[in-house]
C-alpha cells in the first residue's frame, strides 16, 4: 500500500458517513392510545368551497381503559364558539381500531400503517334539522419531531366541498408553533 492510498482511505468512507449523517429519522409507529393519553392540544383550520373558513384551538383529554381510547375534544373557534366531541377509539387488532362519536353515523376503522392512520366517516352537519351529511377522509401523520399532522378531505355527494387541517402537539406552545 502506497502511502497516497493511506491517506486516501479515510476519505472513501466520508461519502458514507454524510449519507449517514443526513438520513433523516424515522418516525416511530402511531399508535392512537400512547399519542392521545393524557394532554394534548392542536390547532387546526376549516376551509370549504363557499369560502367558509375557520380557525380553532383544541384542548384534548384521553384516557385508556384497556382497548379504549376515550378523547374528549374541547373546540374553542377564533369567534369564541366552543364545542365538545368524544371520540371513542377500540383496538381491534395490530393496526386497527374502531371509532364512535356522538355526531358520527355508524362507526369508523381506523388503519394504521408505521406512522400513518386513515379513516373515513360519515356526519350530519345539521343533525336537528334539514340533514347534511358529508363525509369525511382522515389521514394522520406522526413526524419524526413527535408531532401529529391530520389532513381531512370533506366530500358531499362524493364531490371535495372542504378540507380541514389540524396540528397535534403534546404542549399548547408545540401545538401553537405548528399552527396551520
Amino acid at each position: 500500500m502506497t502511502l497516497l492510498s493511506r491517506l486516501l482511505r479515510p476519505l472513501a468512507i466520508l461519502p458514507l458517513c454524510a449519507v449517514l449523517a443526513a438520513a433523516p429519522a424515522q418516525a416511530r409507529d402511531l399508535k392512537l392510545e400512547d399519542f392521545f393519553e393524557g394532554k394534548t392540544y392542536a390547532y387546526g383550520s376549516f376551509a370549504a368551497i363557499t369560502g367558509l373558513r375557520r380557525s380553532f384551538r383544541v384542548d384534548l383529554t384521553g384516557k385508556v381503559r384497556g382497548p379504549e381510547l376515550t378523547l374528549r375534544e374541547d373546540f374553542i373557534y377564533d369567534d369564541g364558539e366552543r364545542d365538545t366531541k368524544t371520540w371513542i377509539f377500540t383496538r381491534t387488532g395490530p393496526g386497527t381500531y374502531t371509532g364512535t362519536r356522538e355526531d358520527v353515523l355508524g362507526q369508523t376503522t381506523v388503519r394504521v400503517s408505521g406512522n400513518t392512520a386513515r379513516f373515513s366517516y360519515r356526519v350530519d352537519l345539521d343533525p336537528s334539522g334539514k340533514s347534511n351529511v358529508v363525509r369525511f377522509f382522515d389521514k394522520l401523520v406522526l413526524e419524526d419531531d413527535g408531532t401529529l399532522r391530520n389532513t381531512a378531505l370533506v366530500t358531499k355527494f362524493a364531490l371535495p366541498v372542504a378540507r380541514v387541517r389540524v396540528n397535534f402537539a403534546r404542549t399548547r406552545a408545540g401545538a401553537e408553533a405548528i399552527r396551520p
